[in-house]
């Protein structure tokens, strides 16, 4: 008796040794699996983490890299999105830090028709968690947030932050032994400016060439800032001009929001209107992007913080004709920001303003207001910036200029593998 006891706890011993292994092994697997697929999130698209790269891009902390690891995350609402319409406009929202802006932002986006039918890429000036909290309780489409990884508001003591030994204001480098080269002006960078032109070009880069969901789409994709209200016709109208492009404006490279002048509401006419790109609610396709992408030397280089003015002095100038968008009589999109992006939150000089709207949607803002039987009236010769604009600064350091052009090749594998 006393042998067979001591064979059936032996026994038993070894089936739970083996069961132990063998859950041991389990648990190992799935750690294992868990850090590979964590390692090589997006392995299977174009996208290529910019570490692997040899661009010698500025040396990142683990903020910086678990921000990037995080841009390969699916977007969310899958569950209550699956799937996106047939030919649906992606939408871009790029923000910064003015969360009392985000939020109006927000809620006018959650009043567009159509907005559930498509993706909404929210794109970080680095990281502020009031701001990602807001843009985590979305609910009313597909949602996809991805964070600049070089922003400078992420790197507190080195480039593209601050470093100690960078020249400040009009240091000269040899004198002070500094680090840094002056824009024209005399001015030496400053990291809170350069990260508005920063990050709008890493971001392009990024959406139309380095996203599993979007480094295929070949049709329009419409961008737009967090001071940007959206009217509740914008993406119904958005759709009719996209349409309507190809056979009244075959020349138009691109199809707006709203007017170029900002203060404008539109004229009212009945007919669709041609004139140079704005700067709010702009949208184009795959085409005028690798058209834009071949100018990022033009871009890189100019001497403006301003990605915008960048665009319309140096890079649709060289397009070689004028570069008309198609749009509405009527807007369907309003900037209603007092403070910029250059006016930090936190400051003594930080603007202030509590992102109260001063004007209301009128009905006939509501529904599509376009109409395909529409001429189109051509804004010819608008005032713009001139030949001989040089820029108004802000960008002359060289190591701005270099990330900048580094950017535009961080997916140049991706491209020739799409085209």
């Amino acid at each position: 008796m006393a042998l067979c006891r001591w064979i059936l706890i032996g026994v038993f011993g070894v089936v739970f040794l083996v069961l132990l292994l063998r859950t041991n092994t389990f648990i190992d697997l799935i750690s294992r699996y868990s850090l590979e697929t964590d390692e090589t999130l997006g392995s299977n698209h174009n996208y290529t983490l910019s570490s692997e790269k040899n661009l010698k891009l500025p040396k990142q902390n683990e903020f910086s890299i678990s921000l990037e690891k995080r841009n390969q995350m699916p977007p969310r609402n899958l569950d209550l999105y699956p799937t996106l319409a047939k030919n649906h406009i992606v939408i871009v929202l790029y923000v910064h830090n003015r969360p009392q802006y985000l939020r109006l932002a927000v809620d006018s986006l959650s009043r567009v028709a159509g907005i559930s039918e498509t993706l909404l890429i929210v794109s970080h000036d680095g990281y502020f968690e009031e701001m990602n909290k807001i843009v985590e309780n979305i609910r009313f489409c597909q949602v996809k947030q991805i964070f600049a990884p070089f922003s400078p508001h992420l790197f507190v003591d080195s480039f593209p932050g601050v470093s100690r030994n960078d020249c400040k204001d009009n240091d000269d480098p040899a004198k002070k032994k500094c680090d840094g080269t002056p824009d024209q002006y005399g001015n030496h960078r400053s990291p809170k400016i350069v990260s508005l032109k920063h990050h709008w070009w890493w971001m392009m880069n990024t959406v139309w060439d380095g996203l599993k969901e979007t480094s295929g789409h070949l049709g329009h994709i419409l961008f737009i800032e967090e001071d940007h209200f959206i009217y509740p016709n914008a993406y119904r109208n958005l759709q009719l001009l996209i349409e309507l492009k190809p056979k009244k404006c075959p020349h138009c490279y691109a199809a707006n929001l709203a007017p170029s002048d900002v203060k404008s509401r539109g004229e009212g006419w009945e007919s669709l209107i041609a004139e140079r790109m704005g700067n709010v609610g702009y949208s184009f396709n795959r085409t005028v992007w690798q058209k834009i992408h071949r100018k990022a030397r033009e871009f890189c280089m100019f001497d403006d913080y301003n990605w915008d003015i960048t665009m319309w002095a140096t890079v649709y100038p060289s397009f070689g004709g004028p570069v008309y968008t198609l749009r509405g009589p009527r807007t369907s999109a309003v900037h209603f920001g007092k403070c910029g992006l250059h006016q930090g939150q936190g400051e003594r000089s930080a603007c202030i303003d509590n992102g109260a709207l001063n004007f209301e949607v009128e009905d006939v803002d509501k529904v599509p207001n376009i109409k395909s039987g529409w001429g189109v009236y051509v804004y010819k010769d608008q005032a713009g910036y001139q030949a001989g604009f040089r820029g108004w600064g802000g960008w002359g350091d060289i190591r701005d200029r270099q990330l900048c052009l580094k950017f535009a090749k961080m997916y140049e594998a991706s491209e020739a593998g799409m085209v």
